[in-house]
């Protein structure tokens, strides 16, 4: 599908982006595949990465801009949202900001898409966006309920718009594993609460539930990956076995627990080897067979959460992990 065609992903610089962009360009040898993002520095750097590859464009743009986004999507056949402010202290403290970004965004993305004929966009999404309790999850959930709804936008042109979701990703900028190499050797590593647990996955396994998704969407579904979980205690137990842990406490917007799928979501939410599949709760698109296909109904109740999950990463594999990705671990 994605192979000769042209690609527009935003928030092109992010971590997401930066392992996007190879794989994509390795597996699809895609016509062009358009990078925009706001951050000059970022997008500077990348873009000599990637000079004397001709499939490659760098746009400066915002998804606030609506503007900017109707000429970057001149031609595009996919798009792959992955613009956010995702913070989560940054966003209970900027909310205006958070919500011109993950909301406003989204809308202006939706309407650009719809208007320049673009065949399917995928959004990305977070385990904070299921039962939020912050600001960043509340515009995440918000955002998701835009691109699902954006599908009846769409009928005449066909647009069609999904959404995935997921946990921490492994080794990103700002996520917890780099934080506590970064101060390993100080022998001290804070812990918010030592019952707390967290999805785990890794960027490769990110952006080929991407890639299935335009595979199989018809529009309106959630896909979310079936990702292992890890105690926080463990991990620092991972990362540096001899260091002590101190208690520090929650932080503001923080969960104990993460959730990707919640109750009320398991009445229209589907189980297949690899992932589960929220079907859209409007115009009985939760019933379609087209969306659901040889997926299993889960049970009314069920909830996919980091506490309750079956799959545990042991410090055996998070230290593999690290070995064969140190070098990269929060570059990205």
């Amino acid at each position: 599908m994605l192979q000769n065609s042209t690609i527009l992903i935003t928030g092109g610089t992010g971590s997401f982006g930066q392992k996007f962009v190879p794989m994509t360009l390795a597996k699809y040898n895609p016509k062009k595949l358009i990078v925009l993002s706001r951050d000059e520095m970022k997008q500077w750097e990348m873009a000599q990465q990637y000079q004397n590859d001709v499939r490659m464009r760098f746009f400066i743009g915002d998804v606030r801009d609506r503007e900017r986004l109707y000429r970057a999507l001149d031609g595009v056949d996919y798009v792959v949202h992955a613009a956010a402010t995702k913070i989560v202290p940054t966003a209970e403290y900027n909310p205006f900001e958070a919500v011109k970004t993950n909301i406003n965004g989204a809308m202006n993305l939706i309407d650009a898409a719809i208007d320049k004929g673009v065949k399917k966009v995928v959004a990305l999404s977070t385990d904070k966006a299921s039962s939020p309790i912050n600001l960043y999850g509340a515009t995440k959930l918000a955002s998701d309920k835009l691109f699902v709804a954006g599908n009846s936008y769409s009928a005449w042109n066909k647009t069609h718009f999904s959404v995935v979701r997921y946990g921490n990703v492994m080794g990103s900028r700002g996520s917890i594993l780099p934080f506590f190499m970064s101060i390993r050797d100080k022998g001290v590593l804070p812990i918010t609460d030592p019952r707390m647990t967290r999805f785990m996955i890794s960027l490769e396994q990110g952006v080929e539930l991407v890639w299935h998704a335009f595979e199989d969407m018809v529009g309106g579904e959630i896909y979310v990956k079936k990702i292992p979980s890890i105690k926080i205690t463990d991990l620092a137990r991972a990362v540096a076995p001899e260091a002590e842990q101190e208690i520090v406490g929650i932080r503001p917007g923080e969960k104990l627990h993460e959730q990707m799928i919640g109750a009320e979501d398991s009445h229209f939410t589907y189980e297949y080897p690899e992932h589960f599949k929220i079907l859209p709760n409007i115009n009985s698109w939760g019933s379609c067979k087209n969306r659901i296909k040889d997926g299993k109904k889960v049970p009314e109740g069920f909830v996919y959460s980091s506490d309750n999950n079956t799959d545990w990463m042991t410090n055996e594999q998070v230290q593999g992990w690290i070995d064969r990705h140190y070098n990269e671990i929060g570059k990205i």
